[in-house]
């Protein structure tokens, strides 16, 4: 399921987390040292994992530095507290175990301890000035797909802003999927981060490539996420322990995560980041609770910037096994789909559940029309659409 050329290998193994300190050894051999930087954050540490996998690398005979001063919504500040940690220890090889928080933040880390500078420095694609280290990332959360991309997503520490900072030795040279490891995951984090990678799915699905030559992976991989995650998602917010739906949702964030490497996000995320911003609406709640509208008002065009919208919506249903007369029956019953699982979740189905009122809706729509994702999805916005769009996900 997972394409041998992709930049990053990945592995997935019930227990996995005790592979972890020969595939650093291997790396930090690599890179001419013994010592890896270990980035983790509070909740994860708490949790025991953090000490876990410095376990299993120190029997391998690596030295490890352990850094969990990483915030839930990482910003500029956390990515200098990791660098000047890293640049006082010297590592080899930097592990990231955690969500896409302690992910980012690892990667940040990275670009400002080589390269010097700031995170602000290195917006954009293709940014780092020096070849960065290694990176393995080790997920606890099914949902960012951070442990699959060559960019961080961190915000500005003076204005809040979410920066992408990216280059393609960014990307972690491993992700090690052990869904073990999201046992411990609160169901209000699982049904968050869950709603998340289905938001990864359908939109970097119909979302404007970023690279042509990725020949529809963006399509693909987009599929086969979405197909786990709307079968895995009511299963494991039914029952926590189950491995195999756990197993099923660490694959699909993984997925979506390639997804978006190849074509980027859309409108659901753009209107994300100031409801989160403005408002504290959880990233992954923000992101599912504006979808179906997404979904319906991209798919009122047929196609848009060379995007065969509604054939690629139909192709989202039906990976996930849904049906439809045509694609525009599939196209609504992939919407649908989408607010049943945003229901099944059972945190709130509209914005006004968290206290957005409709006069706070013409600021958030100025706001997501300078988001950066607005620029990738398949049909033109404006200020006036994004109002529109708020105004149905109330």
């Amino acid at each position: 399921m997972f394409r041998d050329d992709e930049r990053t290998r990945v592995i997935e193994e019930v227990g996995g987390l005790a592979r972890l300190g020969s595939l650093a050894a291997e790396l930090a051999s690599e890179s001419g040292g013994e010592r890896v930087m270990l980035v983790s954050d509070p909740g994860v540490a708490a949790a025991g994992h953090a000490d876990r996998a410095a376990g299993v690398m120190r029997a391998a005979g690596l030295e490890v530095a352990l850094h969990v001063d990483v915030a839930e919504n990482p910003s500029s500040d956390d990515v200098a507290k990791a660098a000047a940690a890293a640049q006082a220890f010297g590592p080899a090889l930097y592990v990231a175990v955690g969500g896409g928080s302690a992910i980012d933040t690892a990667k940040g880390a990275n670009f400002v301890e080589v390269c010097g500078g700031r995170m602000e420095d290195f917006r954009g694609h293709d940014t780092a000035t020096a070849p960065l280290r290694p990176l393995i990332a080790v997920p606890t959360t099914a949902g960012t797909g951070s442990e699959v991309q060559s960019f961080a997503l961190v915000g500005d520490g003076e204005t809040g802003a979410k920066m992408a900072c990216g280059d393609p030795s960014a990307a972690p040279r491993v992700a090690l999927l052990d869904p073990e490891l999201t046992l411990t995951m609160p169901r209000r984090v699982t049904a968050m981060t869950g709603l998340d990678t289905l938001a990864h799915a359908v939109e970097s699905a119909v979302a404007r490539p970023r690279d042509p030559s990725t020949d529809g992976r963006s399509r693909e991989y987009g599929c086969a996420a979405f197909a786990l995650v709307s079968a895995g998602l009511p299963r494991v917010l039914v029952d926590p322990g189950d491995l195999e739906a756990r197993t099923s949702m660490m694959r699909a964030s993984a997925l979506a995560g390639l997804a978006i490497e190849h074509a980027m996000l859309g409108v659901a995320h753009s209107m994300a980041n100031p409801l989160t911003r403005h408002h504290g609406v959880p990233h992954g709640l923000a992101v599912g609770m504006t979808l179906p509208h997404v979904v319906r008002f991209n798919a009122a065009a047929a196609s848009a910037e060379g995007v065969a919208i509604r054939d690629t919506y139909a192709a989202l249903a039906s990976a996930a096994g849904l049906r439809g007369a045509d694609a525009t029956e599939l196209a609504e019953r992939l919407a649908s789909r989408c607010a049943e699982l945003l229901e099944c979740a059972g945190l709130g189905t509209g914005l006004s559940d968290l206290g957005v009122t409709p006069a706070d809706l013409p600021e958030l729509a100025v706001e997501a029309n300078q988001q950066w994702t607005a620029g990738f999805n398949p049909r033109a916005v404006d200020p006036d659409a994004f109002e529109a769009l708020l105004t149905a996900a109330l």
